[in-house]
């Protein structure tokens, strides 16, 4: 892979980072730079660290997944050379976040994780974000860590129903 092309790769993962309120996943990105036949998963992946390593970007892992977040470096190396972006590619990437901008938000906003506490208990740690801001976090302690991987697991499908039940029991009336 030539070095202008990995300079591409890294000016793209920074327009996409700057052109959404919320982070991308490392699946995200490569589901992008795959499907649309820009270059392989270990060429993004590489642009991805590079960035990482001289902190345009900042990675946050929950749950074996890094959430990628622009930094000041990020947008100001952005800025610099945004034009080496053809519009093409930046109408890809727009499209593609009309498309499918609602399902990206929803995989990075709705998280799950647990730790372990004392002997054979762990803690599961559940969050709906929206915007940055926390709308329900909820801290469940649960006696093995098949139920805690069982809630992670359940809780991206299950925390609107969840929210919704705990806003109506506390909300309405008897």
């Amino acid at each position: 892979m030539s070095e202008e092309s990995l300079t591409l790769y890294k000016l793209m993962v920074l327009y996409m980072l700057d052109n959404l309120d919320f982070p991308l996943t490392t699946s995200q990105l490569s589901e992008f730079f795959v499907t649309h036949g820009y270059t392989s998963y270990f060429h993004m992946q590489q642009a991805v660290n590079e960035l990482d390593e001289s902190d345009f970007i900042r990675g946050e892992l929950i749950r074996n997944t890094t959430h990628y977040y622009l930094t000041s470096h990020g947008r100001e190396a952005l800025q610099m050379f945004e034009s080496k972006i053809s519009d093409a590619i930046k109408n890809d990437i727009l499209d593609y976040f009309k498309e499918n901008k609602y399902q990206l938000r929803k995989e990075v906003n709705i998280t799950a994780d647990y730790y372990p506490l004392k002997k054979g208990e762990y803690m599961v740690h559940a969050q709906i974000k929206e915007r940055g801001t926390v709308l329900m976090e909820l801290k469940i302690n649960v006696v093995s860590k098949e139920q805690a991987i069982a809630i992670c697991d359940k809780w991206s499908e299950k925390s609107d129903t969840v929210y919704c039940q705990i806003m109506e029991t506390l909300l309405l009336n008897d």
